[in-house]
């Protein structure tokens, strides 16, 4: 049996961005990622700014899960750990990332 052949194409709304934001949403049916960027208005003050939301079948949630965490286990390999916020162990003041 041959391999299928997979073709990667880009819808012509296709986009890129940077995002310091994910925000979850889960519920039976679904995963919902939900991208932004953050932006420090000031101390007290933090203005997040949603541009783009995507839905994932458990399923796919869960291999994204496991491709995150082998890139990101070779990445601190290659470049050390990756620490977050050490004013509370946690990103942006939210939540600590499990």
């Amino acid at each position: 049996m041959q391999p299928q052949r997979i073709e990667l194409t880009k819808r012509e709304d296709y986009r890129e961005d940077y995002a310091n934001s994910v925000q979850l949403r889960a519920n039976l049916w679904d995963f919902f990622l939900l991208f932004g960027k953050v932006e420090q208005q000031t101390p007290e003050e933090v203005k997040i700014e949603n541009f783009q939301g995507v839905y994932l079948s458990p399923q796919q949630a869960k291999a994204l899960l496991n491709l995150l965490r082998q890139n990101v286990a070779q990445y601190e390999q290659a470049f050390g750990e990756i620490r977050l916020d050490p004013k509370d162990g946690s990103a942006l003041g939210q939540n600590p990332v499990n």
